[in-house]
């Protein structure tokens, strides 16, 4: 996501909804959790908080 990002709700939750599609649900109490690419995990995450900073932002710029 680049940082030209516009203030619409909708698209921004588009966009958050889309990477948050990618992390794995786990069952914490599953022996499967060991399996989570942590990573790739942060990674998604990470992406998912720079477009919110990037919504913020433009909203600030106004």
């Amino acid at each position: 996501m680049n940082g030209d990002m516009n203030a619409d709700p909708e698209q921004i939750r588009a966009a958050i909804d889309a990477v948050l599609a990618q992390v794995p649900s786990v069952d914490p109490d599953s022996v499967d959790v060991a399996d989570v690419d942590i990573d790739a995990v942060g990674r998604q995450l990470e992406e998912a908080h720079q477009i919110l900073v990037n919504a913020l932002e433009s909203v600030e710029k106004g």
